[in-house]
């Protein structure tokens, strides 16, 4: 008898095939330490979902894109120690002042919307500012979009990066960013890999040189054949190019996937790195494997280089190792892990990973209901998974 996905997931976690996780944190819908009542009678919690998590040993930091009208703060943080399953009130990061946006003043100066951020190793955040207002429902342009990048220290904007217009077309929607610090050097000295969702590309920052540069391959655009997502019986369309992007220093691959298919890539950072392709030259880029469903989360543990992802439909945290081919599954879960739109293996805490949750389907359908929880930051652990064979694997081959 053939077993669906599901069956086979329930069938291992009944014999103990994974671990519980720990909800750091969980929300019905988010709350603010708003400034005044102009930016709190402005809110619309029912539209305002985090798509980037960024964690230091201080401070957990949520990026809100504005996907519709109603978005408070596009970045902002919690302590990172609270009691487990707390709502803490989120601080618009690093004060109001970036957030105007939110109070109908665009100032590009500030921060538009934001849907990933990433600490580098000198302790600064880099947070990348798409400049599109309510992408869902009418993806109107404000601002160039940009890289800021602040002093974790200080909480003030050491530098910041307008990307020239050779990069950017008129659909272009910057989701994800990778910092890589493994071969040019650390800091500013970094390359940068950022993904264009709706203008379906790969944008490289040489941030020592203060260049970029564009690539462009089918394999990130958005398949129709898998537009039709299902969580927990509940089905959407959303016909999203790359987004999840990871990166594996060791193996020098960038892994990326766009949220309309079953398949995740492989393209060599020696070759993004190198700068713009010669005129004829194609991008080699390599299948990795065919997941069970689709997926937008992707993060490497660079101490095995196992690659862990998240099939939607199967509401499951799981990895595989590209080097052994040996897969585990972490985690499954059919409320809790609905919709896993960041993960990420943290260096200060290597023995972990880290997610949020989001049931961004109800948030995209317009179905989300505040009497229930819809957002949690969760926390796997990777100690005594155990692997299972290839030969019954489900989630990637």
């Amino acid at each position: 008898m053939w077993l669906t996905p599901i069956a086979i997931i329930t069938l291992l976690t009944s014999f103990g095939a994974c671990q519980d996780f720990e909800v750091i944190n969980q929300w019905n819908l988010l709350d603010y330490e708003f400034p005044n009542y102009e930016f709190a009678s402005k809110y619309r919690p029912e539209n305002s979902v985090f798509t980037g998590l960024e964690v230091t040993e201080d401070r957990i930091f949520l990026a809100t894109p504005r996907l519709r009208a109603g978005v408070a703060a596009t970045l902002a943080t919690i302590p990172r120690r609270t009691p487990p399953g707390s709502s803490p009130v989120l601080k618009a990061y690093p004060d109001w002042s970036f957030h105007s946006a939110g109070n109908d003043n665009n100032n590009c100066s500030g921060l538009i919307s934001v849907y990933r951020i990433r600490r580098d190793s000198c302790n600064r955040l880099w947070v990348l500012d798409s400049g599109i207002m309510t992408s869902i429902d009418d993806f109107t342009r404000v601002c160039t979009p940009k890289l800021l990048i602040f002093n974790l220290r200080t909480d003030v904007v050491e530098r910041q990066v307008i990307f020239p217009r050779e990069v950017i077309r008129p659909s272009s929607l910057f989701t994800n960013l990778i910092i890589d610090e493994s071969v040019q050097g650390s800091c500013d000295n970094a390359v940068v890999y950022i993904s264009d969702t709706a203008a379906p590309g790969i944008i490289v920052y040489d941030s020592l040189k203060d260049q970029a540069w564009r690539f462009i391959h089918p394999t990130m655009f958005p398949d129709p054949d898998h537009s039709d997502i299902e969580i927990d019986s509940e089905r959407f369309s959303l016909m999203d190019g790359i987004v999840g992007l990871a990166h594996s220093p060791n193996l020098r691959l960038m892994y990326y996937q766009p949220l309309a298919t079953d398949r995740v890539f492989t393209i060599s950072t020696d070759v993004l790195r190198k700068g713009p392709l010669a005129e004829g030259e194609e991008l080699p880029v390599r299948l990795a494997g065919r997941k069970s469903s689709q997926g937008l989360g992707l993060t490497v543990d660079p101490r095995d280089d196992s690659l862990f992802f998240s099939p939607l439909t199967e509401t499951s945290v799981t990895s595989w190792n590209p080097i052994t081919n040996q897969q585990r599954l972490l985690a499954f879960d059919r409320k809790r892990l609905q919709f896993p739109a960041e993960l990420r293996w943290m260096n200060h805490d290597p023995d972990s990973v880290w997610a949020l949750t989001t049931r961004f389907q109800r948030f995209f359908k317009r179905t989300v209901k505040n009497n229930e929880v819809n957002l949690r930051i969760v926390r796997f652990p990777l100690n005594s998974v155990p692997t299972f064979p290839v030969s019954n694997s489900v989630f990637f081959k």
